[in-house]
C-alpha cells in the first residue's frame, strides 16, 4: 500500500527558512547599495574575525566561530573566489592558512558597522514582537538539550513494514 505523500503537507520549516533568506537578502542589498559586490552576509563573521586574529587555518577559524569545518571550508572557497581571502600552505601538508586580501581588509570597517547595526535591528525587532526571536531560539535550544531532535524524531518514527 502506498501512503499519502508527506511532502504534500505544509513544511513547518519553510517559513523560518524563507524569513532567514529574506533577512540575508536585505543585508546583501545594503552591501550592493554601498557598492560592495560579491559579498554575502555569511562572509562578515569570518572576515571580521580574520581581521582581528590574523591568518588562521580553516580548522582554527571554524572553531573560533563555532561553525563546522565543512561550512567554513565552503565559505572560505566562496570568499577566495571573490578575492577577499588568500589561502597559503599551513604548518603541515594537510592545512591551509587563510588571510585577508587588501580588498577583504578594506571591507572590514564597513562589515563591523553593519554587524553592529544588524544586532541593533534584531534587538529592535525583539522589542516589537510578543516573543523575542532571540529568546525563542534560546528556549528551543534548551528544549533540545533536554531531548534532542534525533530522540524526538525516533519517538514519532513509524518505519514501513518490510
Amino acid at each position: 500500500m502506498i501512503s499519502s505523500d508527506p511532502t504534500a503537507r505544509p513544511d513547518p520549516w519553510h517559513s523560518l527558512h524563507e524569513l532567514l533568506a529574506a533577512m540575508d537578502a536585505e543585508i546583501e542589498q545594503v552591501y550592493v547599495e554601498r557598492g560592495i559586490e560579491g559579498v554575502r552576509p555569511r562572509f562578515a563573521y569570518p572576515l571580521i574575525r580574520l581581521a582581528h586574529t590574523g591568518p588562521l587555518t580553516i580548522r582554527e577559524l571554524a572553531k573560533s566561530l563555532d561553525r563546522s569545518h565543512s561550512a567554513i571550508s565552503q565559505t572560505v572557497a566562496a570568499m577566495r573566489k571573490e578575492g577577499l581571502v588568500t589561502s597559503e600552505p599551513g604548518p603541515d601538508a594537510r592545512t591551509r592558512r587563510i588571510d585577508l586580501t587588501e580588498r577583504g581588509r578594506s571591507l572590514v570597517p564597513f562589515l563591523e558597522a553593519e554587524w553592529r547595526a544588524t544586532h541593533a535591528a534584531v534587538a529592535e525587532l525583539d522589542g516589537e514582537v510578543p516573543h523575542a526571536m532571540t529568546a525563542v531560539v534560546e528556549e528551543v535550544r534548551r528544549a533540545l538539550e533536554r531531548r534532542s531532535m534525533r530522540q524526538r524524531i525516533l519517538h514519532h518514527l513509524v518505519e514501513p513494514s518490510p
